[in-house]
């Protein structure tokens, strides 16, 4: 695949890791994109736009991945996905408001 290859470092930082919900949302957006997607934990690369595959993972809230693109749009890839990271921690992490009385 032609293009360029982009690699960035992430630390899951969702208290409940990397789980069903947001590895799905991550694959969804990865697949958007032409670039080739791969999520990489201690050395072991596995598909990003595998939900399945990034089961696999087991990234525990702290775990480091770097998360690397190559292709036509790797940049604009690896942003799109960053952000899909950020703002799921950050749902996860803000505390609901309490019932109204």
């Amino acid at each position: 695949m032609k293009g360029e290859s982009v690699r960035r470092k992430v630390v899951i930082t969702n208290p409940q890791g990397f789980h069903l919900r947001p590895l799905a949302a991550f694959a969804e957006t990865a697949l958007r994109f032409q670039s080739r997607v791969s999520v990489i934990k201690d050395g072991v690369g596995v598909d990003g736009k595998s939900p399945v595959a990034l089961m696999g993972l087991g990234a525990a809230p702290g775990t480091e991945l770097v998360l690397e693109a190559t292709g036509p749009d790797a940049a604009a890839a690896l942003d799109a996905l960053l952000e899909v990271l950020t703002s799921l921690a950050t749902a996860q992490e803000v505390p609901e408001a309490p019932p109204s009385r």
